[in-house]
């Protein structure tokens, strides 16, 4: 719900503020829900403690190598992927992931214990949200721009185009675990999936004189597809962990959904910069075939591995 309400209110407030303040204005929006977090969280009860020891090596390390694998993908679109920074910031990505491999294995109780990623209940929910959040916030970004530059509306308007989309997300979030709880989580996070990757091709006859209205409508089943599995994935995922580990396998979810946003965003915004122009349609079409491909290829991951489990338990 707030992830809805968040994507209505984020792009509408954004444009206002972009067009009366500049764009370095978007970062106050930061403050005023900073402030009213802090003043819930203050009223909210403490939760219980346990000793814990802090895991700085690993943190540091995964800091790095997210910090440099997003830096190289936006550098390589910008400068060329043999320019130096590029190959620079992809050097310490991967130096950084190697030592935060070296680092969890070796730390007595480490940030993200790696035996996780061994677990299908814990490694699938990654995959598939790294890559549905590509689509999603990948096409969210393109659209952005594909309004503005191409369609030649303003931040404001933009922003506008998005609530429509937001209101289908909470209307799918509501009802996603209505049916995950009448046909199971598994049907759900197929159907979603496989909803989420039509999307992507549905919207590649894109075009400078695509009707608004169009535009909109074919809007519809990406909100449907990723508000649908991603309640029933997180459950899936949260199941897979013991208790005392639900909190970390929370973290590495939303840390792995957030790094495929933002890759995509980098990514994208490289393919639809085109050789200098505004706003690059083979791009954006690039852009959707490979978000879309990408989710057609976790979907039938996941059919296979809930096919295998099936198996296993008929076994």
């Amino acid at each position: 719900m707030g992830g809805s309400v968040a994507l209505a209110a984020g792009p509408v407030l954004g444009g206002l503020l972009t067009e009366t303040a500049g764009w370095r204005a978007v970062f106050l929006l930061n403050i005023p829900v900073g402030a009213a977090a802090l003043a819930l969280l203050v009223r909210t009860a403490p939760s219980p403690r346990r000793p814990r020891s802090l895991d700085p090596a690993g943190q540091a390390a995964a800091v790095l190598t997210l910090t440099g694998l997003t830096f190289a993908v936006i550098e390589g679109g910008h400068a060329g992927w043999s320019s130096p920074t590029a190959v620079g910031a992809l050097a310490v990505a991967v130096l950084s992931g190697l030592a935060f491999v070296v680092a969890e294995r070796r730390h007595r109780e480490p940030m993200v214990p790696l035996g996780m990623f061994r677990q299908r209940g814990v490694a699938l929910p990654l995959v598939v949200g790294f890559a549905s959040n590509c689509g999603f916030y990948g096409v969210v970004f393109l659209l952005g721009l594909y309004y503005q530059q191409l369609r030649g509306m303003s931040g404001t308007a933009a922003g506008l185009m998005f609530v429509p989309l937001s209101a289908v997300i909470t209307a799918a979030n509501l009802l996603s675990p209505r049916l995950a709880e009448r046909l199971g989580r598994r049907p759900v996070i197929l159907v979603g999936q496989a909803v989420l990757a039509g999307a992507m091709f549905a919207l590649l006859p894109l075009g400078e004189s695509t009707p608004v209205w169009q535009v909109v409508l074919l809007l519809v089943p990406m909100g449907v597809g990723g508000a649908l599995a991603m309640p029933a994935l997180t459950a899936l995922l949260m199941d897979a962990v013991p208790a005392h580990q639900v909190g970390t396998a929370s973290g590495l979810f939303n840390a792995v959904r957030q790094t495929g946003g933002a890759l995509a965003v980098a990514v994208f915004g490289a393919l639809v910069a085109g050789d200098g122009e505004d706003f690059a349609l083979p791009g954006l079409r690039t852009s959707l075939v490979a978000a879309g491909t990408a989710l057609c290829a976790t979907t039938l991951l996941t059919a296979w591995v809930f096919a295998r489990e099936r198996r296993s338990v008929a076994g």
